[in-house]
């Protein structure tokens, strides 16, 4: 959408028209009430939060670690 301004509009005129619309626009957005939808996904309907392995990760990470430091450092 474009506005043609003339040097007769002031500045106050094209912000009140600028305001106006971006108000209609943000009405028209809350009228389409558009979700995310990401927590009805398929793939989230098993999806356990943590295991009983989790604690392997931890340790996995902490080797890690200190794998690159002895690297780095010896």
């Amino acid at each position: 959408m474009g506005i043609i301004v003339n040097k007769e509009n002031s500045q106050d005129e094209l912000s009140r028209r600028i305001s106006a619309d971006l108000k209609d626009r943000a009405v028209e957005a809350d009228d389409v009430n558009d979700p995310d939808l990401a927590e009805d996904a398929e793939y989230l309907k098993d999806l356990k939060k943590t295991g009983k392995f989790s604690w392997a990760w931890f340790i996995l990470i902490v080797l890690a670690i200190l794998s690159i430091v002895s690297i780095i450092f010896f």
